[in-house]
Order: structure tokens, then sequence, then C-alpha cells
């Protein structure tokens, strides 16, 4: 998985990423490509410290064009696709995007959510860069926010795996465990509504007959 930009297009740099970590612990191909954008990213932040100063927030996608089209007296083509690019695979974009926030405009508002494909792949792309620096194993930290992630796309298990594409064996190993979790628990809570269809009981009858709280059997319901 070297490359997770997934957003790109013909005119659109990949999307998904931040400010590197120090000089000292970037290869040097990777100091070197962020040296010769340097500019470029401060001017971004200049521009724009909401969307690229200290705290970053996942991008829209279209935004190499928006900022082609609002700038372009400023920005190059190229050197601006490069920053962006550099941008997008750094540690902090990433943990902006794995975080489910809302991808947004160069004025700042939320225009659309972050695909579960995307998502899936900044999560994976963190836990491969934080594995290869800790002894400790993070698969179970992994698994539980895979879990969240294919319980929130509302996707099925065919289509989710359709979207992104194929991880390596140890991804997929943890990506199986925590959609097996998902799957029975969605099973669990579609007989419970099955059951409470069937009772001709209130939802707060029904909750007291199987010692639940209101708002714990709604959630299960998905009411």
């Amino acid at each position: 998985m070297s490359d997770i930009l997934t957003t790109t297009t013909d005119q659109d740099p990949p999307l998904l990423a931040t400010a590197p970590t120090s000089a000292a612990a970037r290869p040097a191909k990777t100091k070197n490509r962020f040296d010769a954008v340097q500019p470029m990213l401060e001017k971004l932040f200049e521009l724009y410290p909401h969307l690229f100063g200290a705290k970053f927030l996942p991008l829209k996608l279209g935004i190499f064009q928006d900022l082609l089209a609002a700038h372009p007296e400023v920005f190059a083509r190229d050197t601006l696709k490069a920053a962006l690019s550099v941008h997008a695979r750094s540690t902090r974009y990433l943990q902006c995007v794995a975080s489910g926030l809302a991808r947004h405009d160069l004025a700042g508002l939320a225009v659309e959510p972050v695909a579960p494909e995307h998502l899936f792949l900044a999560m994976v792309e963190l836990f491969q860069r934080r594995q290869a620096r800790h002894p400790e194993d993070l698969r179970p930290k992994l698994q539980a926010q895979l879990a969240v992630a294919y319980e929130q796309s509302g996707l099925s298990r065919q289509d989710y795996l359709a979207r992104i594409g194929a991880p390596s064996e140890t991804v997929q190993a943890v990506l199986d465990q925590a959609m097996d979790s998902i799957d029975q628990l969605r099973a669990r809570h579609a007989a419970l509504k099955r059951s409470f269809e069937s009772s001709g009981k209130t939802r707060q009858e029904f909750a007291d007959m199987l010692g639940m709280n209101l708002s714990e059997l709604d959630r299960a319901l998905a009411i």
C-alpha cells in the first residue's frame, strides 16, 4: 500500500497528508522533496490557515483546481501538485482523515464525507507507520478502528471489500476479524428488530421485558 492517495484525477494531485516529521527523522529523498515544496506549503498556510495551519482538515476532492482558479498568479500547476502530494502523505493529515472528519472546501466548510475506502486507507497507513516504530502489537487497536469504520459505512461486507481493494495479508486478517464482529452485531440487531416488530409491544414495554434501557434499544433497532 505504497500509495494511499486514491482521490487523484488527471487534474488533481493525491489528497491524503501534512507537515512531515522532523528533518532528522525523514529519509533524504523525502526531506529533499519536502524542502522543494516548503515555500508552497508556507503559502498555503498563509492563505488558508484553517486548512493548512495548526490543525489540518480533510480537503475536498477537486481542491487542486479550486486553488489554481482562486490564485492563478500564486500557484504553478506542477509545484502546487507536488506540495499537495507532500501535504496529503503527512502523518498529521492522515490522522485528520482517519478521525472521520468531513472534507472541507477553501472556505473551511464541510462539503462531503470522506469515502469509506479513503478512511480505511488512512487508518491502515497510520497503523503501518506506527507499527514500524513500536514493539507493541498494534493490530488490536487497528481492529477496533476498522470495526467502527465498517459499521459506520453502512455498507455490506461485499460492497465494503469491493471499495477498499486488496490489502496486505496482515491487514486482511485484522479486517476479517473486525468485519466478523460487526456482522455478528448486525445479525443480532436484525433478529432483535424482527422480535420487536412481532411482539406487539411498545418500545418501552419491549425494553423493560429485555432489561434494556430505551436508548440502548433504540440504538439496537436503529431508530
